[in-house]
């Protein structure tokens, strides 16, 4: 029996009037927009409608836009119940709303606390992200570990996309050798992202002290399917281990690419993407070419 998955983009997958389509057809969109409103103490959804491309890129913004926009879709246009669910990075907080582990409220709470923390995380180290193009990941690798090791800048992997897409994580400098050696082992590309910091590296140990804090006091419910965890890359049911998770997804890799497999070999063959853009959708082809794809929106 094939299994209907649910999964939810991550940063960067935001755009001006996101979400606004929602907020003027639909009644109950519009009452938990505003709901977010009053949580947020600033109305966040007049950035997702009219903001700048600027605005929407800091990161205490970013976050809980995607996360609003995933999860008020999914409330009001899903009526199916998934079969299992994943995220990529942020995303993983709209699939935990979706199997009931969280409600909205304490999600968006702690979606906001986890895009402040890392927002400080990233003044407090100057760093960035890389894409690196048609490069194996074991060589990926083998380089990061080689410029940690001679240089002690930071430099790890950290977002493995789909095969021949693997996004490096850290330090100026530790990303600005590792472009130059990727190239040179024969990537096709390795390009800095426009982003504001080392996302999923040991960069973001401040953020991850922080988030912990909170979701340790947060209380979890049983999810009503499972959910396939970044930095484990498999299903996960138990609370406690979720939990676990999520706090070392701010340090740990994001596995993608493995967790998409794992989902295609306990039986997912229909991916629906919720939320804004169409980055997972692509990424889910290039990952199991035999997928049926859509997407929320």
């Amino acid at each position: 029996m094939s299994k209907h998955a649910f999964i939810f983009p991550g940063q960067g997958a935001q755009y001006s009037g996101m979400g606004k389509i929602l907020y003027e057809t639909n009644h109950h969109a519009k009452e938990l927009f505003e709901e977010a409103n009053e949580i947020m103490g600033f109305r966040i959804s007049d950035i997702m409608f009219e903001g700048t491309e600027e605005e929407l890129k800091q990161t205490n913004v970013t976050q809980p836009a995607i996360f609003l926009h995933s999860v008020i879709a999914f409330k009001v246009l899903v009526t199916q119940i998934p079969d299992m669910v994943a995220g990529h990075s942020l995303g993983e907080f709209s699939a935990l709303v979706a199997n009931n582990v969280l409600p909205f409220k304490n999600a968006l709470q702690l979606v906001s606390i986890r895009a402040n923390a890392m927002q400080k995380a990233c003044a407090l180290h100057p760093s960035t992200m890389a894409a690196v193009l048609a490069l194996a990941d074991d060589k990926v690798e083998e380089i990061c570990t080689a410029i940690m090791q001679e240089t002690g800048e930071v430099v790890v992997p950290a977002n493995y996309n789909c095969p021949g897409q693997l996004v490096i994580s850290g330090s100026i400098k530790g990303i600005d050798i590792a472009c130059q050696r990727m190239k040179a082992a024969g990537a096709k590309r390795a390009l800095v992202l426009p982003v504001g910091g080392a996302f999923h590296s040991p960069l973001m140990l401040s953020a991850k002290e922080e988030l912990a804090a909170a979701i340790e006091a947060a209380t979890f419910h049983s999810p009503s399917c499972p959910i396939y965890q970044n930095v484990v890359a498999k299903a996960v049911s138990n609370a406690a281990d979720i939990k676990n998770n999520l706090i070392n997804q701010l340090t740990g890799a994001v596995r993608w690419t493995q967790t998409v497999q794992a989902m295609q070999a306990d039986g997912a063959a229909h991916f629906t993407e919720v939320g804004p853009g169409k980055v997972l959708q692509g990424l889910v082809q290039k990952i199991f070419k035999e997928a049926v794809v859509d997407g929320v929106n």
